[in-house]
């Protein structure tokens, strides 16, 4: 693979490989790297970036020493750079070790090829990083719909049948290569053909309306066609089916207060009507509490409707530090940050501790902002089993690398399962692998533990857990995200997460809200057990009736269906009969194990508990989700 002339190798496989690098770190395609790109002017790769591509070639190549970012301007000055640098080494170091991997892992042929790097395009890897036998999820941190984007990508620039995008199963690249190679074998290779939603003069049954569309949600992500919106309409057209059939019925706007009842607008016909409210995150009944609307109008009348700047440039208020005191306090931690919000809170933090020589540890059900904080960080992503920690402490001895850091983030409470981590397990995995932990208590802050802390204090664990985040929509009845921790890991925070340097912070108004509700959870633990006798009541009537709640330990209830179709409709079946609750399909839960979602509050009654029973039941009977009563 090498060609040394005068001690200096090859530059063509060594383009290739800085390329990777590049492209692995900027989300670039390759063919937009061309050898006289400007780094800054063309290719807006600022300095920061840049100093982690040059650490990324120096790692890369095993060069003895770094490379000076003076003069290296363009590609083709760094691919010179470390030309110069391997034909000059004298440290023993094997240059020819160096770019022998230029074809991709194990050799490689245009099938091959192609695929290795659409990967690196879609998980920011580099080729060396690219093991053809290691597991998509639990090594590769690839998850079922980065891998649909990759297969997607691979078929379209292979032209091979677009079919092939919802039916490959593979769970490393050569698997994924074995099924791909007999279509591609007999594909030619130049033959590119676009990807279609059906089979050329087959009608989409979405055209016809006495024809079960059975698409889902996943079916429009990778549309390709040159009219980047040329997917918005294809989409467009299944949504407004959907929407006619009753069936998707996403965003109806309330005209009430949200209790554990509330009037919604059904904006398919235009009536309004009051339903039992079981799609509420107000576990504790704050939001509609007369001192948290009072303290919001106070201070909103006093310091005005929201800010104009940054908590560093003009936007930090008396209230926002009395707040980050408070849930320090609340959350029995020395410091708290507060984000604009629970998503930007997972997307500032991890993207601020995690760098692209950094490893991520996280559950596979964990919550979409925890996976785009990975995907920000540019680090290395693997997925355990959701709870399986015999496969945590498998990721964790494969990675064991001691030189660079590694976080373990996961759900308290998982969202869409309601179920509990194994977070004495996971902090004692962490401590013997030299691992750092962050719990997500979005929904476990005033659920879980006697005083509502969340996860930490439900399992005894206060001070073992690195970082607690949590945001502060749900329970706590207002807006905003925040992370608690050690003092100089949150001051770390504060100037090194983008997502609270460069956003506008929460109203002043809303943060006194939050420290009134702060206040109630603290005066009045009783709201937490009512919450807790409400939860077990209405467990009981449905686990009775013969529903599946999997392992749910939390105010959330899932009703597990599978098929979307019949999940759907369960969910039209039950708003007829005047409930609202979660219909929960793709991407909210993965092909397969649609649900209902039921939240339950401390301000339900026995009565709406027991309406609500009736109404699953029957509902479930309707559609076939339960046996018929005899």
């Amino acid at each position: 693979m090498t060609n040394v002339t005068g001690g200096r190798p090859d530059t063509g496989s060594i383009h290739r490989q800085v390329v990777d690098i590049v492209a692995s770190l900027t989300l670039y395609d390759e063919s937009y790297l061309l050898p006289e790109s400007h780094f800054e002017a063309e290719l807006g790769i600022d300095s920061v970036i840049f100093e982690s591509i040059l650490t990324s070639v120096r790692e890369h190549f095993a060069l003895g020493s770094p490379l000076s970012s003076q003069g290296l301007t363009t590609i083709r000055q760094l691919v010179d750079a470390v030309a110069d640098a391997l034909g000059g080494a004298t440290d023993g170091t094997d240059s020819s070790a160096a770019v022998s991997t230029a074809a991709g892992p194990d050799g490689g042929d245009a099938l091959q090829e192609t695929v290795v790097t659409v990967t690196m395009r879609h998980t920011q890897y580099q080729r060396h990083q690219l093991g053809l036998d290691s597991d998509f999820e639990s090594e590769l941190g690839i998850d079922s719909v980065v891998l649909a984007s990759i297969v997607a990508d691979s078929v379209g620039e292979l032209g091979l049948p677009g079919s092939l995008v919802g039916t490959v199963t593979a769970t490393s690249l050569r698997e994924l290569l074995t099924e791909l190679r007999p279509f591609h074998e007999v594909t030619h290779p130049t033959e590119h053909a676009p990807i279609a939603t059906a089979e050329p003069d087959t009608e989409l049954p979405g055209e016809n309306p006495a024809v079960w569309d059975g698409r889902s949600m996943k079916d429009f992500m990778e549309e390709r066609d040159s009219d980047l919106f040329a997917k918005t309409r294809s989409f467009g057209k299944y949504l407004r089916r959907r929407e006619a059939e009753r069936l998707y019925w996403y965003g109806m706007p309330l005209h009430s207060r949200c209790g554990n009842r509330a009037v919604i607008l059904d904006e398919h016909t235009g009536h309004k009507r009051e339903f039992l409210m079981f799609a509420s995150n107000n576990y504790l009944g704050l939001a509609n509490h007369p001192k948290v609307i009072e303290a919001v109008c106070d201070a909103t009348r006093e310091y005005g409707a929201t800010h104009t700047g940054s908590r560093f440039i003009g936007g930090t208020n008396a209230l926002h530090k009395e707040l980050e005191r408070r849930l320090a306090a609340f959350k029995q931690r020395s410091a708290c940050i507060v984000y604009p919000g629970g998503y930007a809170a997972n997307l500032g933090a991890i993207s601020a501790l995690v760098k692209s020589y950094d490893t991520l540890v996280v559950d596979k059900l964990n919550h979409m902002s925890m996976v785009d904080g990975a995907r920000l960080s540019g680090g290395i992503r693997k997925i355990y089993q959701h709870n399986d920690m015999a496969d945590l402490e498998r990721i964790l001895k494969r990675s064991d690398d001691r030189s660079a850091g590694r976080l373990i983030v996961v759900d308290g409470v998982f969202s869409m399962h309601g179920d509990i981590c194994d977070l004495p397990e996971i902090v004692r995995l962490a401590k013997e692998y030299d691992a750092r932990v962050m719990v997500d208590d979005a929904h476990s802050t005033g659920v879980l533990g006697e005083r509502g802390s969340g996860t930490a204090e439900h399992f005894g664990l206060k001070g073992e857990v690195d970082l607690e985040l949590g945001t502060m929509s749900k329970a706590l009845a207002g807006m905003g995200g925040f992370v608690v921790g050690d003092e100089e890991v949150i001051e770390y925070l504060r100037f090194y997460s983008n997502s609270y340097v460069f956003a506008a912070n929460i109203p002043a108004g809303v943060a006194a809200g939050l420290i009134a509700s702060i206040d109630i959870i603290e005066s009045e633990p009783e709201r937490i057990t009512k919450l807790w006798s409400n939860i077990r009541f209405l467990h009981s009537q449905l686990a009775d009736a013969g529903f599946d709640l999997e392992n749910t330990q939390s105010a959330i209830l899932p009703i597990v269906i599978g098929n979307e179709r019949k999940t759907m409709e369960m969910g039209r079946a039950v708003r007829a009969r005047g409930l609202f609750c979660q219909t929960v399909v793709f991407p909210g839960v993965p092909l397969g194990d649609a649900r209902l979602r039921v939240s339950v509050t401390c301000e339900h009654t026995r009565e709406d508990l027991e309406t609500a029973a009736g109404i699953f039941v029957e509902a479930g009977r309707e559609v076939g989700v339960l046996p018929s009563a005899r």
